[in-house]
């Protein structure tokens, strides 16, 4: 099993490194499957520190290091603010609001051109990560402005890597809880980070090569049908 899973870690790194996103909703829906339920979401976040991490460092070169202290500085502000109150929030309509936000930002140019005056780094830190800490997949905020503010596919998928690296560590406490699992588990752990780093190589090869057009194109789309699948999941 151990080596199942890292072939899965291996096969989600590889769409993420590709597209920018996709993975890690993937791994954590197939995780549930093969491990307990404890040990979900510090694997996963342990996995995907992993896959994002190594997929920065593969394209080194294209993150844009200057938008990084602001998420960082909004990052640390969400992981206070919503972690003192993760268990008191109403979480049932979240992903209807983070979908509604994705198309809207989008595909509507009067709500892109308005929202522009808030948007800021700092919010979208703050947002990702302390949302994050409450319904996982959220990497898509920052992928969306940064696919309207960034003209490089590299660039785009090379700083949301960073970015999703910074979300996934403010889940560390989650981990603590579980260490004594987490001990019994290394061997896993180990397939999966190697899995993860494999893919991310592979994958960000592969999107080198990719023509930046097509690519911005696939991104939006994706983010698109992902945007839908959330609102649709709300009322089903």
């Amino acid at each position: 099993m151990d080596f199942l899973l890292g072939v899965i870690a291996f096969a989600t790194s590889l769409i993420a490194a590709i597209i920018g996103f996709g993975g890690g909703m993937l791994l954590i829906a197939i995780l549930p499957i093969f491990i307990a339920p404890t040990l979900v979401i510090p694997i996963h976040g342990i996995t995907q520190i992993a896959s994002n991490a190594s997929r920065a460092v593969f394209s080194f070169n294209y993150v844009k290091w200057s938008l990084l202290p602001a998420f960082l500085v909004g990052s640390i502000a969400g992981t206070i603010l919503f972690g003192s109150v993760l268990y008191a929030l109403p979480t049932t309509f979240i992903p209807l609001a983070i979908g509604t936000y994705l198309l809207l930002n989008l595909w509507y140019r009067p709500f892109a051109n308005f929202i522009r005056q808030f948007e800021s780094y700092y919010l979208i830190g703050l947002l990702q990560t302390g949302l994050g800490l409450i319904v996982g997949a959220t990497g898509p905020l920052s992928l969306s402005v940064l696919t309207k503010d960034l003209k490089s596919k590299d660039e785009v998928v090379a700083t949301s890597a960073v970015f999703m690296t910074i979300s996934h560590l403010a889940k560390i406490p989650v981990f603590m809880m579980v260490t004594q699992m987490l001990w019994q588990s290394l061997g896993l752990i180990l397939f999966m980070v190697i899995g993860s780093i494999l893919g991310s190589f592979v994958g960000t090869k592969l999107r080198l090569k990719a023509d930046n057009t097509k690519l911005i194109a696939l991104i939006k789309l994706l983010l698109t049908l992902l945007a839908l699948h959330m609102i649709v999941a709300v009322f089903n």
